[in-house]
């Protein structure tokens, strides 16, 4: 009796793997099929006659299986399988390979991902500004990760930030209290809040949620909310306070190839578009400032058409553009800044802060807690062990649908934080059995609804 293997889907002429295969397959995820072959797939489980195996045959023992040889997805992470070397595990991940030393992909893929550190332009140092009243700006969240980055800027380096909070619904009491603290403990930060009519937020969760059965909008609509002002301000740079992991989630989640995070450094690559923007009489472009306008299009106008038929489409970002649009009057402003920006070259540089190498080495969760407390009046969200996504109280309901979706094979999309935990252990971010306490205790991994799902779901049927 023959199978097909588990993970593998048929999707009209394709079959569709659904997991993180070894290398060197791990992007190789659709096979195309022949007439022949989608006719015996579609006839699955049987037994194969000689001549049938034939056709099969560049299928066999890979994507079609004897029946004693088809995989087991886990139902709970107890009877999941571990890599050797990090957290990650075939239920979180379901459809994870493993090679014959038990490693994970992520693993095995040590030496490729060393260097891939941003796919926006790194920098760690700022000089003060002469056009701005600010050095740089920062979208802050009252999370973990957002106040080291603001602590780094206003108290190591003594720039004048400008910090900007878009203030979410379901903003967690501690992160609320954070962000107060921060106000009195940072002197040279001048602290922006924005609040969107809740009419107007009702309309973009729903249909957010109608997409990707999650309602998180995290940062694009800040960056909605916040461009205008940034522009206004002629603030030179806006740092992101992304942590590493975060960043190279993007690489296994099939969202930016390697070339992306080698961009900001092409030399040729920035003197082609500069070229073109002198050429139709625009001012040429620093560092960083290609990435801004690139997020803010999308943003304002929709994905880019040539980076979808390459086949990096971020499925998180696409379906928030498309619930903003419930809204369109929102992205007016936006729409102008753009414009208005692009013309004079007042573009704030998209950058980002390595975060292990300002912490001498690694970005230890642990350690920066100590001194964001210290420092910022930082205050820990009640699940104490806690070091994904700090500042939001319905972080799970993400993480559950993303699994979900994944599990059930209803997304190509690999659960985000399952890819970031499992990063960060590898990495010592966080040693494995914080990260193992925070998938068991404070994560969405299960096949049960978590209770903050339906206070996620009140918010936008009211």
């Amino acid at each position: 009796m023959f199978e097909l293997q588990s993970r593998w889907k048929l999707e009209g002429n394709f079959l569709k793997y659904y997991g993180l295969r070894n290398l060197p397959n791990m992007f190789k995820n659709t096979v195309r099929l022949s007439t022949k072959q989608r006719v015996l797939i579609e006839k699955l489980p049987c037994h194969l006659t000689d001549t049938e195996r034939s056709i099969l045959k560049n299928l066999l023992g890979v994507q079609v299986v004897e029946s004693k040889h088809k995989r087991s997805v886990p139902q709970r992470l107890e009877d999941a399988t571990f890599c050797t070397s990090c957290v990650a595990n075939d239920f979180i991940i379901p459809g994870l390979e493993f090679d014959q030393d038990g490693k994970c992909p992520i693993c095995q893929s040590a030496s490729t991902i060393k260097n891939l550190k941003s796919i926006v332009p790194v920098k760690n140092s700022f000089p003060h500004s002469k056009k701005s009243r600010f050095d740089v700006a920062v979208f802050y969240t009252g999370g973990k990760d957002s106040t080291y980055l603001l602590y780094y800027l206003a108290k190591v380096l003594g720039l004048r930030v400008l910090a900007l909070t878009w203030e979410i619904p379901y903003m967690s009491s501690s992160a609320k209290q954070s962000i107060e603290n921060a106000k009195n403990k940072l002197q040279s930060v001048e602290f922006i809040s924005r609040r969107v009519a809740n009419n107007d937020l009702q309309k973009i969760y729903a249909k957010l949620y109608e997409l990707s059965q999650n309602t998180c909008a995290c940062p694009s609509l800040a960056y909605v909310l916040f461009y205008p002002e940034l522009v206004a301000n002629k603030v030179p740079y806006f740092v992101a306070g992304n942590e590493p992991a975060q960043m190279i989630g993007l690489y296994f989640n099939h969202m930016a190839p390697q070339i992306a995070y080698t961009f900001p450094e092409n030399k040729m690559l920035n003197l082609l578009i500069n070229a073109g923007r002198v050429l139709t009489l625009h001012p040429p472009l620093r560092k960083g400032q290609f990435q801004t306008l690139a997020t803010m299009k999308q943003l304002a106008y929709g994905d880019n058409k040539l980076k979808n038929m390459a086949g990096y489409q971020n499925q998180l970002v696409s379906n928030v553009c498309r619930a903003i649009r419930e809204v369109p009057q929102i992205l007016q402003p936006l729409k102008r800044a753009i414009r208005r920006s692009s013309w004079t070259g007042n573009i704030p540089a998209f950058v980002q802060v390595d975060f292990d190498e300002i912490c001498g080495g690694v970005y230890d969760w642990n350690k920066i807690k100590d001194t964001i407390v210290s420092q910022c009046g930082w205050v820990s969200p009640e699940q104490c062990n806690k070091a994904l996504h700090t500042s939001c109280k319905i972080e799970k309901c993400k993480e559950h649908s993303q699994f979900i979706r994944f599990y059930n094979m209803e997304s190509t999309m690999i659960p985000f934080s399952a890819l970031e935990i499992a990063i960060a252990s590898r990495s010592n971010n966080l040693s494995r059995s914080d990260a193992l306490a925070e998938l068991n205790t404070s994560l969405g991994f299960s096949l049960d609804e978590p209770e903050e799902c339906e206070i996620m779901r009140e918010y936008f049927k009211k």
